[in-house]
């Protein structure tokens, strides 16, 4: 039910309206961060407005979890009291939907709930690998570093979206324009051409023939035009539950760079949980489950599954890494030295923040250098298409003087 909330501040007058994704007036309130300063109202928005209201809303923008988790952080590290910490969190969001996960978490909360407990409530909004991580920080006593590691993890991972997105926005323009031109032609120009070269009755190549047929399609059917925008929608949608399915994964990680990011982003958050929770004199193999919980990816949850049942068949936890290091990709062999390393010099968590240090640097630099990447295979993307309409427009016609004046 989404509540909208006008604030009066009783000082200026001014007002200001927000929305909260709630179900009652009380935690509409606490969604949108009254202060004692301003007079309140609450009214519900229903039907067809609020409809319209969900679509033109942000929904779950990645930089509200990042300054929701850094608030955090910053609270838990000073010791305000829990509830009041999320609180204070409230007037920082800028998501409808994340002004009501707050006002239902400070009341779950003030009820004796675990942040872990009531954070489970919304897996839209609290993955298992983010729940895996505040279960690590109760256990172990460290919340204040969690959610440091979730914010400085959400940030490197906007970071490295605004680039993609950065870097993408003139290839998706020129694309999409393209798709328009293809659309527009396969209504107007390509029939003509249709009647042109059949009744000449030339041979065409492939590309032109595809295109007459898609012609044909679209002029027989126009409501297919919808299936490819339809589509992206939708993967958009779904792209955290699709990333998240063990198949696409293993796919993932074997595409060139992108499957290196996708490694290295796993390795840092496992490695630092371990340690984490190592640090705090959390049984090995307790660390292991709750590390394999957290790693998000399916070869990092294996690694750690398997290397914790080596641990407890009597294996020391350098002699686990080494077995199971192929699940590490291209990097096991060097982590398993540094294990190596740290086993004999007694180094204790060291070895496994070196490891999570590396990760990051190595993701900061791919981050920095992340639009370069994008250029070339935008360049080889566009050239493919515009290559292969002119090709499928202009061929032909070329060729129409030796099909109306063959050689003799």
């Amino acid at each position: 039910m989404l509540k909208k909330v006008s604030l009066t501040n009783v000082h200026t007058g001014r007002v200001m309206h927000l929305l909260v994704d709630t179900f009652s007036d009380d935690r509409a309130l606490i969604g949108a961060g009254q202060t004692t300063s301003e007079t309140a109202q609450v009214t519900t928005i229903t039907g067809l407005d609020e409809k319209i209201q969900r679509l033109t809303s942000p929904s779950l923008p990645l930089a509200d979890r990042v300054a929701f988790f850094s608030g955090l952080a910053k609270c838990f590290e000073r010791d305000i009291p829990t509830v009041k910490s999320f609180q204070l969190q409230s007037n920082r969001m800028k998501s409808p939907v994340y002004r009501g996960i707050i006002a239902d978490l400070c009341h779950d909360i003030s009820n004796g709930e675990k942040i872990s407990d009531a954070m489970a409530k919304h897996p839209r909004v609290f993955t298992t690998e983010i729940l895996a991580l505040i279960r690590a920080g109760e256990e172990s006593g460290q919340l204040p570093r969690v959610f440091r590691q979730l914010a400085t993890g959400q940030k490197k991972t906007m970071t490295i979206i605004r680039k993609l997105r950065g870097g993408m926005i003139y290839p998706a323009i020129v694309l999409t324009l393209g798709l328009g031109v293809i659309i527009t032609m396969s209504f107007t120009l390509v029939p003509a051409m249709v009647k042109l070269y059949g009744s000449l009755k030339a041979e065409l190549p492939l590309p032109t023939m595809v295109l007459m047929k898609l012609s044909d399609t679209l002029l027989k059917q126009p409501y297919l035009v919808l299936i490819p925008i339809v589509g992206l929608v939708m993967l958009f949608k779904k792209w955290g539950w699709i990333m998240s399915q063990t198949p696409v994964q293993k796919v993932m990680v074997r595409i060139p760079v992108l499957g290196n990011i996708i490694r290295k982003a796993a390795a840092t958050v496992s490695f630092r949980t371990l340690s984490m929770l190592v640090d705090s004199n959390v049984r090995l193999n307790t660390a292991l489950d709750i590390t394999s919980d957290g790693a998000g990816n399916y070869y990092y949850k294996e690694f750690f599954n398997r290397v914790r049942d080596h641990i407890s068949e009597g294996r020391s936890i350098q002699e686990s890494f080494m077995v199971e290091s192929h699940w590490l990709g291209d990097d096991g062999r060097n982590i398993c030295g540094i294990m190596e390393v740290a086993g004999e010099t007694g180094s204790g968590t060291e070895p496994l923040n070196e490891i999570a240090d590396d990760y990051e640097e190595e993701l900061d630099a791919i981050a920095s250098q992340i639009d370069k990447i994008i250029e070339p295979i935008t360049i080889m993307a566009l050239g493919s298409l515009v290559g292969l309409l002119v090709y499928a427009i202009y061929g032909p016609i070329f060729s129409l003087g030796d099909t109306i004046l063959p050689k003799s």
